[in-house]
């Protein structure tokens, strides 16, 4: 049973909204992922929010541009944690995402991570989750131990190549 949902408004978000499902893969982690306009279909949008606690979702990961209503009304109606991602836009840079998912009302919460941080929102949800599963804090912190080593390696080789050879290998 998926434990969080991905959802956004439009397919141009899936590269972004893939990085969730990608860490959630990694980690172990069941989700469905979905596309649902808020603003083109309402009542599959209100069908979806008001389901996902009967459907075992414990976390939704939302993403949206623009207007960027989809998190904040998943929030209104699903009970359990809701993270927006705001995505990039052409007009405002995301700005415009990020302002309409962080500034949410008294009441209503939206954890929201950077502007296309996909990967972000997909660590926070595994977080959130293994606050009651022992076995997944053990693979976060295990991915946790994988970057260090990833940086590791980076500066060992910087240090034996120089900055100018390390640029010329990537």
């Amino acid at each position: 049973m998926a434990k969080v949902g991905i959802v956004m408004g439009s397919d141009s978000d899936l590269a972004v909204m893939g990085k969730a499902a990608d860490v959630l893969d990694e980690l172990g982690v069941d989700y469905e992922m979905t596309i649902i306009s808020a603003h083109r279909e309402p009542d599959v949008f209100f069908e979806y929010a008001k389901s996902a606690e009967a459907k075992g979702f414990k976390v939704i990961i939302a993403g949206a541009g623009m207007a960027a209503h989809l998190p904040g009304m998943c929030a209104a109606i699903f009970p359990l944690p809701v993270i927006g991602v705001p995505m990039h836009t052409t007009s405002l840079g995301g700005r415009d995402s990020l302002y309409s998912i962080v500034q949410m009302p008294s009441g209503i919460p939206v954890a929201t991570v950077a502007i296309n941080g996909g990967a972000n929102a997909g660590l926070l949800a595994a977080k959130m989750l293994a606050v009651s599963d022992g076995a997944l804090l053990e693979r976060l912190k295990k991915y946790a131990e994988n970057l260090k080593e990833q940086v590791e390696a980076k500066a060992e080789k910087l240090s034996k190549l120089g900055y100018k050879e390390y640029l010329n290998q990537k």
